[in-house]
């Protein structure tokens, strides 16, 4: 069962008071305070008993039911009573990762008995059986409290649809991003301490730059996208959403391993992504680059230029050796387009009842015509494009870039225009993050500052192949000096 969130869902809770860090903080429907605590905070808050679950939970319930920023699609009414029986397991002392903690979803994500709509309008089946990634959130304890708003099939950097709207906290004015944006609103406007999104083309990292949080895209194959077995033909990966680095990889820690089903599957790591973000990075050797790859148009926004610049120079005053240089990306959008408007097709093909607005009905006709038939050479062109790109890692370590060359759009920016307008807009406004998707590296979003409206900037530390750690251990050796945790919107 469900509830619209038009619908007012009704909190037991009427408040609770409990130390982290020594500090008081009350968990209240009319208090801010009490819903800065962090992931981890609310773990180790639940572990001690300072908090219950059914208190945090209700918290996030009655959060989402305040807000206005449309950042869930459907809110569970199931939540309440899982926060119950996790509180029963915590207090017969049973301890999990994340038992009794909210998180969200995004709503391209099957959660038994809801629906997956995918942004698109009209009937769909109700799911039957969880994802992977929720199947794990459930077995590391947490609770899913809903799905969350994003775009059509995943198309755009904007989380706007027949099913919903996502607005920025920072500013309702603007979109949060996307297609992660539901998500990323819902941490960034302090309804869950974190949330998973999935990034085919920047889909996590963006939405994180345009909020003001940590998202990491993990390593093609690190995180499991079953039922999809092969999401995207290997440009989505599903991921956190965080205000903090060890919250994100904790989160990452959950969501990581592979279905037997799935192409992609990789050996879990060495050790833990949280032990990562709990170590010094030893002096590494990082590349600043702004090149946009083949095919793309538009300025760089000259704030977000200097905000990556300034990131540049706090990173050689922690000891790297940072300097200018561009990965050769060749023609690494030939990788792109064949598997993103061939998986829009897949998508659309395989709905039935679903009313897809025109833009996304004419990249599915791209994808039946050209993507299904490229494909082929997309994939044997992989190894050639990762062997020209990772040159760059034979004397560095880790790319920065921007996140994106524009600052957040205003909400409606693209609404009822046509396909190739939109397509052209975007690409413009985020031409960095998706060729990391084709070559299935991993990259995180760090908070680089505000703009002078208010807006948050992103940077991108972008690695070479399954090294997460090295990227996780610099974020946090950034956020250590940068302190964006505790930069919140007003």
């Amino acid at each position: 069962m469900r509830r619209r969130v038009a619908c007012r869902i009704r909190s037991r809770v009427t408040g609770a008071v409990f130390r982290v860090r020594g500090v008081q903080r009350i968990v209240r429907s009319n208090e801010r305070e009490g819903w800065a605590l962090l992931l981890t905070e609310q773990v180790e808050a639940l572990g001690r008993g300072d908090v219950s679950s059914e208190e945090l939970v209700g918290a996030s319930l009655d959060a989402i039911e305040r807000s206005e920023l449309g950042a869930f699609r459907v809110v569970r009414e199931e939540a309440p009573r899982e926060a119950r029986e996790a509180d029963k397991r915590l207090g017969e002392g049973e301890r999990l990762p994340l038992l009794g903690v909210p998180v969200a979803i995004k709503d391209d994500t099957d959660l038994a008995g809801e629906t997956t709509p995918f942004a698109v309008k009209g009937r769909h089946p109700v799911a039957v059986r969880d994802a992977e990634v929720v199947r794990r959130l459930r077995a590391a304890g947490a609770v899913v409290v809903g799905k969350t708003t994003t775009c059509e099939i995943g198309l755009w950097p904007f989380s706007e649809s027949a099913t919903g709207c996502a607005r920025n906290p920072w500013n309702p004015e603007y979109t949060p991003g996307g297609s992660s944006g539901g998500s990323a609103a819902a941490v960034a406007g302090g309804m869950v301490a974190a949330a998973v999104g999935s990034d085919g083309a920047g889909s996590i990292r963006i939405p994180a730059a345009w909020t003001g949080l940590v998202g990491i895209k993990p390593q093609r194959g690190r995180v499991s996208g079953f039922p999809h077995t092969d999401p995207f033909y290997g440009l989505t990966v599903w991921g956190p959403l965080a205000r903090s680095v060890r919250d994100a990889a904790l989160m990452l820690d959950v969501l990581s391993g592979s279905h037997p089903d799935d192409l992609y599957r990789l050996d879990a790591p060495v050790s833990s992504f949280v032990e990562a973000a709990s170590r010094e990075p030893r002096r590494l050797r990082i590349a600043v680059s702004f090149r946009m790859a083949l095919g793309a148009k538009g300025p760089l926004d000259p704030e977000i230029r200097g905000a990556v610049e300034r990131i540049a120079r706090r990173l050689t005053e922690l000891g790297h050796k940072v300097f200018p240089a561009d990965p050769d990306y060749g023609l690494v959008g030939l990788g792109l387009v064949p598997r993103g408007t061939a998986g829009v097709a897949d998508w659309v093909d395989a709905m039935e009842g679903g009313e897809p607005e025109p833009r996304t009905l004419a990249e599915a006709r791209l994808g039946r015509v050209v993507g299904r038939r490229l494909l082929p050479l997309a994939r044997r062109m992989d190894p050639a494009l990762r062997r020209r790109v990772g040159r760059i890692f034979r004397y560095a370590d880790v790319v920065l870039t921007p996140t994106t060359a524009q600052q957040a759009l205003k909400v409606g920016r693209y609404e009822g225009v046509g396909w190739r307008k939109t397509q052209s807009g975007v690409a413009a406004a985020c031409p960095y993050a998706w060729p990391w998707n084709v070559l299935g590296w991993p990259g995180v979003n760090v908070p680089a500052g505000l703009s002078k409206e208010g807006l948050p900037i992103g940077a991108q530390l972008l690695g070479h192949d399954s090294d997460e750690a090295t990227l996780i251990a610099l974020a946090a050796q950034l956020e250590a000096v940068e302190g964006w945790t505790e930069r919140r919107p007003g």
